[in-house]
């Protein structure tokens, strides 16, 4: 993958939100921290963006390997172990365009999965102990990675935009794997809302607080970008409001019928 496509969505979003706020020192180019105000309240915002210079070569498009796993993990630990002892916790955005986690022999060697296991337990922690956790998925939101970044959050928040996508798996390997061509795979999920990739069927899953439209989602005008405040504001507001710190908001849609309905049985036989 050449740098012309490398996506920049994550960079481009996260310094419009954060106006230009310098990047927290000490972390790597393919990781960017950055403290700003959601609207009158102190913010975190973190990204995994592209960097063709990583030493780790499956992890130089915008994928989430063993440091950026490792690295979101800090960002957000950092946060929560700062305001342990604040009444009001420091809000959290994950601004989401990864790739999928990076597949290679040295990350499964040197266990991929327990950095990505941090990252999620991370922001899952933080959900915890009270911190607003938002998701907001501008670009891509595939496989591990999407877990690792963002899926923890309390609510996600998406832009309606082709290139936005969400999925376990891409195209050409979910292909592989179910023994269809791209185009007999795109054919199926186009009748099977959970299959599918773009953004509206997963809307329809009921995952999604909002879907958001916007004008230009590779470079927002001034428009998108107070369009996109609002809503992480409203998410902020609706979270504070919610004495749940669980993830039970993401049950409501009737395709989530029956995962309702298993969680509610699994309580009563629990109590």
């Amino acid at each position: 993958m050449s740098t012309q496509e490398l996506s920049k969505r994550g960079a481009v979003w996260l310094d419009a939100l954060t106006y230009s706020a310098p990047l927290q020192a000490g972390y790597p180019p393919s990781v960017r921290v950055a403290d700003a105000r959601l609207g009158d309240h102190p913010a975190r915002f973190i990204a995994v963006v592209p960097d063709p210079d990583n030493p780790f070569p499956r992890a130089r498009g915008g994928e989430v390997g063993l440091v950026e796993g490792w690295e979101v993990a800090r960002a957000v630990r950092e946060v929560v172990d700062a305001d342990c002892k604040r009444e009001e916790k420091r809000a959290i955005v994950a601004v989401i365009d990864v790739a999928s986690q990076a597949y290679g022999r040295r990350e499964e060697a040197y266990g991929i999965h327990q950095a990505l296991a941090a990252a999620a337990d991370a922001y899952a922690s933080a959900r915890l102990a009270g911190h607003p956790v938002i998701g907001l998925i501008v670009g891509r939101a595939m496989s591990g990675a999407f877990l690792a970044h963002g899926y923890q959050a309390n609510r996600l928040v998406a832009l309606a935009d082709p290139k936005v996508m969400v999925h376990a798996m891409g195209k050409e390997s979910a292909a592989r794997v179910t023994l269809r061509s791209v185009a007999d795979l795109e054919a199926f999920t186009a009748r099977v809302p959970p299959m599918a990739y773009d953004i509206d069927n997963y809307a329809s899953l009921g995952l999604l607080w909002k879907l958001l439209s916007v004008t230009n989602a590779d470079a927002p005008t001034s428009a998108d970008q107070t369009t996109v405040e609002k809503a992480l504001q409203g998410a902020f507001d609706d979270i504070r409001n919610d004495p749940s710190r669980g993830l039970e908001s993401r049950l409501g849609s009737e395709h989530r019928a029956a995962s309702a309905t298993v969680r509610r049985k699994l309580r009563e036989q629990w109590r």
